[in-house]
This record gives C-alpha cells, sequence and structure tokens, in this order.
C-alpha cells in the first residue's frame, strides 16, 4: 500500500494530495472544500453524498433540499447522511426552481462567498409533465442555479447532470460534442434537459465546468440495490409476472443502461478533475457495453422462468392492436397498455453513445461501465428479494 501511493500536503492550498509510483495526482482533497449539491435526496444524489463524503474526507457539503409538510430538509437529510458525517453537511432548506433557489438571503451570499465546487443534479425525471411544468424545474432551476454559480468567487468546478436522451430520436452515434442537430424529442423530459444543457453550454465560457450525461441509471452492480423502480424496471416487473409478453418494439434495439455506482464514482471524479473543464462526458455503457432488447429479453426470461416476449411492429400495435385490446381488456392488464405508453419508445431505438470523452478522462482512474449483461442477474434477484421496492432488503 505504501509503494502504490505518496501523500504530499501542498501548503500553499492548504490540501492533500495523493499520488501513485509514477507520480500521477489520483486525486487532491483540500481542507477548506465546500461543495454543493442539489438534488441531494434522489436516487443518484444519495449515492453522490455518500461517494464524496466517502472520497473527499476533509470536504465539506451543503445541500439543498426541499422543505415538504410534515418533514423539514433536515431530516430528509438524516435518511441520506450517515451519523457520524453529519458535522461536515449542512442542509439548506430552497428549491431550484425559485429565484435564488429558494435560499434565505444571508446564507445565499455566504454560500456564494465559500462555495469552491458545485453539483446540479436536480431534475424532474417524470415523462408526462407538461412542458411548462418540466421547464419550470429542468431549464429555470438551471438558469437559478447557474445564476448562483456565477457569483460564486472561489468556484473551482461546476458538475452539471444532464441525460444522454438530449439525443431524442436520434439514431445510430451521438457524439458527446453534439447537442442540437434538428432532433426532435419523446417527451417534455427530453426536450427541456436539452434546453438546459444548451443554457449550461452558454455559461461554460465564464465558469469552470463539465456537462455529464450519464444513459439510463439501474442499480448497484454489485448488489443490485435501488431505489428507483422506475424506467427498465416497470415492463421488466409485468414481463416477470406474466401480465404481459407482447412487446411492442425491435429485438434488435438498444437499451443502455448504467449501475449507480459506476455513475456517482464518476461524477465525484470529474469534479475533481481539471481536464474535464469544457467537456460533455457520456456516462453510457456506449457501444461495446450496451445490449439489445432481445438481449436483455431472453436473460429476463431465463431468470424469471417464463416465455420470450412477442415483438410487434410498434407502429401496428399503437395503430391497431393496442386500441382493440383497450376496448376488450379490464383491470390489471387495461392499466397496463395505459401506463406502458410512456415507455413504448424505449423499444425501438436504435442509438449509440460515443464515449471517448469517458475513455479519456476516467479510464486513468480505473473508472469504467460493466457491460450490461455482466450485472443484470444482480438487478433482478433484487427485484425479486425486495418484491420489486415493496420490501425493505438487509445490506450484504
Amino acid at each position: 500500500m505504501y509503494d502504490k501511493f505518496s501523500v504530499v500536503k501542498t501548503i500553499r492550498h492548504s490540501s492533500w494530495q495523493v499520488r501513485d509510483a509514477g507520480t500521477r495526482v489520483v486525486f487532491r482533497v483540500d481542507s477548506e472544500e465546500l461543495i454543493f449539491v442539489t438534488g441531494a435526496t434522489g436516487f443518484l444524489g444519495t449515492q453522490l453524498i455518500r461517494g464524496l463524503l466517502k472520497r473527499q474526507p476533509r470536504a465539506k457539503l451543503a445541500l439543498l433540499i426541499r422543505d415538504r409538510s410534515g418533514q423539514l430538509g433536515r431530516q430528509r437529510a438524516d435518511v441520506i447522511v450517515p451519523a457520524g458525517e453529519r458535522t461536515r453537511v449542512e442542509v439548506c432548506s430552497g428549491d431550484v426552481a425559485r429565484p435564488d433557489c429558494g435560499l434565505d438571503a444571508t446564507v445565499y451570499r455566504r454560500l456564494r462567498a465559500t462555495t469552491t465546487r458545485l453539483i446540479h443534479s436536480a431534475a424532474t425525471v417524470r415523462f408526462d409533465h407538461s412542458l411548462d411544468e418540466a421547464r419550470r424545474i429542468n431549464v429555470e432551476g438551471t438558469r437559478h442555479v447557474l445564476e448562483f454559480a456565477a457569483g460564486m468567487r472561489e468556484l473551482k468546478n461546476l458538475a452539471y447532470v444532464g441525460t444522454a436522451y438530449v439525443a431524442g430520436e436520434r439514431s445510430n452515434l451521438v457524439l458527446e460534442s453534439e447537442l442540437d442537430v434538428g432532433q426532435s424529442y419523446r417527451n417534455t423530459y427530453e426536450q427541456t434537459k436539452a434546453e438546459a444543457e444548451a443554457l449550461v453550454r452558454s455559461y461554460l465560457g465564464s465558469l469552470p465546468g463539465v456537462i455529464l450525461r450519464p444513459s439510463i441509471i439501474v442499480g448497484d452492480s454489485q448488489t443490485g440495490a435501488t431505489s428507483s423502480f422506475k424506467m427498465m424496471y416497470w415492463p421488466l416487473k409485468i414481463y416477470a409476472r406474466r401480465l404481459w409478453r407482447t412487446l411492442p418494439g425491435f429485438p434488435d434495439a438498444v437499451l443502455d443502461i448504467v449501475p449507480v455506482d459506476f455513475v456517482a464514482r464518476s461524477v465525484v471524479h470529474l469534479l475533481f478533475e481539471e481536464a474535464a473543464f469544457g467537456s460533455t462526458v457520456h456516462l453510457c455503457a456506449g457501444p461495446r457495453g450496451s445490449a439489445t432488447i432481445k438481449q436483455i429479453a431472453r436473460r429476463a426470461a431465463e431468470y424469471f422462468q417464463v416465455d420470450e416476449p412477442r415483438y410487434v411492429d410498434p407502429k401496428l400495435f399503437f395503430a391497431v392492436v393496442r386500441p382493440l385490446l383497450f376496448m376488450a381488456l379490464w383491470g390489471r392488464k387495461r392499466r397496463v397498455l395505459r401506463d406502458g405508453r410512456a415507455y413504448r419508445d424505449y423499444f425501438t431505438m436504435r442509438v449509440q453513445f460515443d464515449t471517448s470523452n469517458a475513455e479519456r478522462l476516467l479510464g486513468p482512474a480505473g473508472i469504467c461501465p460493466p457491460p450490461v449483461l455482466d450485472y443484470l442477474d444482480r438487478l433482478f434477484q433484487y427485484c425479486v428479494a425486495s418484491d420489486w421496492g415493496r420490501k425493505p432488503v438487509s445490506a450484504q
């Protein structure tokens, strides 16, 4: 251990640098770091907080958390912040969708003067919001955070967590450098995240920052643990329970998913990686690690011991088959038809995400996404053990 790393204190910056045997700086921890985080109580945000506390043991955190009816932000933070680390964490009541992020004026001024790094991950990920509502949270919320960051005198880096699906209805290979190429969008989530990213890009000339685009975030690659059973989990559940077998999509459609531990580790690393400043980074499985719908469905069929799905052309299904079924079915199967509309386009995608920047910036630190098929069974195991999120699972 001691011949692999050396620790060097940099007096001028009051910081510690950890170097490997080749003298490459692996990470630096500044004793005066104050990291401001939005979206801390979300699925990814929770992992980010734990990762920051673990990997930056001398830094302090300021978390922007909304008060809820009957539950203050401080109480919400207690769920995600280990008891032994709470002296390092300040909880700030606020909301990105409000001017000045809804912060008290005194707190706002103090954080502007002392924040050194910022992670903006707060967003609505719902597909069914109206465009105005999605813009209020995703676009105007991002604008408020950027205006806040613009006045931070000590800011060293801003990490904006977007989504790879700003690509909208594109196909083939999407480059990390691309944003608006005239594509259309499947829902207000994709559209407003693209608008928010454009806003971030307009600020990066004057602010140090990095844009991070994860694809579909799923459970932990080692344990399968997740607190969010949306996206791929909903169709997986109805399929595993034999409620539905017909899939309106293409067997060769690409599903790019990434485990939450990979995304959280990447965000924390890139927040401190000066080489990433000004870059856009796909936190995706990419062409080498993603899988097709058929590959995932086949693995699910084997695990849950169900028949493989029947694939139906989506245009035919939604134009003819679905209306007829909607009239004929009742109860749970009719609810499946109704709720499944939000996910229909994700069974037809033939898009891949280039990961050149990710490999360049994360590879030297040994951070890379595991291939989807390598950890898929762990996700299934956790679904069964937790009864799809209905009961707690003991940590292993």
